[in-house]
């Protein structure tokens, strides 16, 4: 089942994202690996700067989407204010590898 991660940056924390950014990225790397995540990226804030992030994976339940919302290593640096995990069906648009 696929899960949206809804993450909010806390305030004033871009250089703690830059730092934890290659991370951040290896970890993703590595869900991509195993067939996890369907895509990810940053929002924007009105200067075009991140401020939070949208990532899309598959977990077998909601505890399992926990499970990695939690190893996220920007996570684990504390960069979020919030994260809200949603159930998400996929049905415009779906890539034929997905």
């Amino acid at each position: 089942m696929l899960f949206a991660l809804i993450c909010k940056d806390k305030p004033g924390s871009l250089q703690l994202r830059a730092d934890t950014r290659p991370a951040h990225a290896a970890f993703l790397e590595g869900l991509i690996r195993e067939g996890r995540l369907a895509f990810a990226g940053p929002f924007l804030d009105a200067a075009g700067k991140p401020d939070g992030s949208l990532v899309m994976i598959e977990a077998p339940d909601m505890a399992g989407a926990q499970a990695l919302a939690a190893a996220d290593p920007y996570a684990k640096a504390g960069l979020f204010e919030s994260v809200e995990i949603r159930p998400w069906n996929w049905v415009f648009q779906k890539p034929a590898a997905a």
